[in-house]
């Protein structure tokens, strides 16, 4: 990249207009013997009790994650709508507007069998992110949380309306509504720790009214002359 006078970079939105840097995550639990503990070949979507408890359970803290697994102001400029990354709380199989997808189980393959979180980005740190997933899965799998139905359309084509009649949530739209869900979420506090939490809420809300308060090249071409 240097040569080329070029600067590579895994910041989440570098470029307007273009799809961001995403970090999808591949996610698989094994019994101590070394078999797979998401596998169900008898089951309609190829998935065990504890793989659809353990989606449910990201699922269902999915909003509380986020500010830990797309920590900073530009993380939110990658989570919109038409750049594939997901904005929608909901799984699928082959619906790449999903948060999270399971990719296709091979019966010859069947150790492969995994989720694919979506919405990480390589800004987060890899210790915390991976420490809050798994304890949100397993939360899923201690509490026998339930599987809503995939969806397979396109949800960047569904409106209002009939994200409502689904019951279909979505991710922050910003590191402050983010950090406002972690506040709301013992489970994902209980993962970072009191002293990782409270330090990282304290960094974080200062990034954000750092932010909040700083003038932008866009507010000054687009207002300064009008007004």
């Amino acid at each position: 990249a240097h040569r080329n006078n070029l600067h590579a970079t895994f910041m989440p939105k570098p470029i307007f207009g273009t799809a961001g840097n995403g970090m999808h995550v591949h996610q698989s639990l094994f019994t101590l013997d070394g078999n797979t503990a998401f596998a169900d070949l008898k089951d309609e979507y190829g998935l065990s009790d504890i793989a659809k408890h353990f989606i449910a359970g990201q699922l269902h803290h999915a909003r509380g994650m986020c500010a830990v697994l797309s920590p900073l102001v530009n993380s939110y400029k990658r989570l919109v709508p038409g750049y594939e990354a997901p904005v929608y709380i909901s799984w699928a199989r082959v619906n790449r507007s999903a948060l999270i997808r399971v990719p296709r189980i091979h019966p010859k393959r069947i150790k492969a069998t995994r989720i694919e979180l979506r919405c990480p980005d390589p800004s987060c740190n890899p210790y915390l992110a991976f420490a809050v997933m798994l304890k949100c899965g397993l939360d899923g799998i201690k509490k026998k949380m339930p599987l809503p139905e995939p969806v397979e359309e396109n949800l960047y084509h569904f409106d209002e309306k009939e994200l409502a009649r689904r019951q279909i949530r979505v991710l922050p739209g910003s590191l402050e509504e983010a950090l406002a869900e972690l506040q709301k979420d013992t489970v994902v506090q209980e993962a970072l720790g009191e002293h990782v939490y409270e330090r990282f809420l304290e960094a974080k809300k200062q990034e954000w009214d750092a932010y909040r308060m700083y003038v932008s090249q866009w507010e000054l071409d687009r207002y300064l002359e009008v007004f």
